[in-house]
């Protein structure tokens, strides 16, 4: 079906030695046969392989073919954890907030700065799901149109939440990267390195952006 065209394979790290054997065949000579059928088809599509797991901790361990990780990896994409990329945070749940009170018919339509703190502040071990999850565990409980910090009261359960960031009402992108820059340059001591790996960001471009935005250390 993929044939001229792309194929997503996700969880690629999870796959049977069995079927990492197969795989390679089929991406060594572009062809394989269907089960129970005795006709070659040949194929010629783009791979896109998605994992949660380090392939080349995996490799170490003998958990995954080495010459499949070769075969796979000719352009890496890494996609930084959501705690890295704080930014993206409002956007993700504005979008999960109109996707999500649609499907469950709540009539919610937007997030306060109250709950918008709380969400800056968590550091979301699971990511962009646990993100929709929270989103759409705060939709089912919220009793007002829009969700609060109360309804995001749940994500410090486990342990103090650290002190949320001030994102006043109306701050634009540049205005809220300032601020999410100076945040963690305070809660690392002003260390760079520390704060850039932090944000997804290398310190060449830390320095421009405290440069740029007047930040004092």
């Amino acid at each position: 079906m993929a044939d001229g065209g792309t194929i997503f394979l996700d969880e690629i790290g999870d796959i049977s030695p069995k079927l990492q054997v197969d795989l390679l065949r089929v991406l060594q000579d572009r062809s394989f046969y269907r089960v129970g059928g005795s006709e070659e088809v040949k194929v010629d599509v783009r791979v896109i392989a998605a994992t949660h797991v380090n392939l080349q901790q995996a490799v170490a361990g003998g958990k995954f073919r080495e010459d499949l990780f070769y075969r796979l990896n000719v352009i890496e994409i890494r996609i930084p954890p959501l705690r890295e990329r704080r930014e993206d945070i409002p956007l993700l749940a504005a979008h999960f907030v109109e996707k999500l009170s649609h499907e469950l018919g709540r009539s919610v339509g937007e997030v306060t700065e109250g709950a918008l703190k709380v969400l800056l502040a968590h550091d979301w071990p699971g990511n962009v799901r646990e993100l929709e999850n929270a989103v759409e565990r705060a939709i089912v409980t919220c009793r007002t149109g829009a969700l609060t910090e109360d309804d995001f009261s749940f994500l410090s359960v486990n342990g103090a939440a650290s002190r949320p960031m001030a994102i006043p009402v109306g701050m634009t992108m540049q205005e809220m990267e300032k601020v999410l820059i100076e945040e963690t340059l305070r809660r690392n001591a002003g260390n760079i390195k520390e704060s850039a790996a932090i944000l997804g960001i290398d310190r060449s471009t830390m320095y421009e952006k405290i440069k740029k935005y007047e930040i004092v250390r």
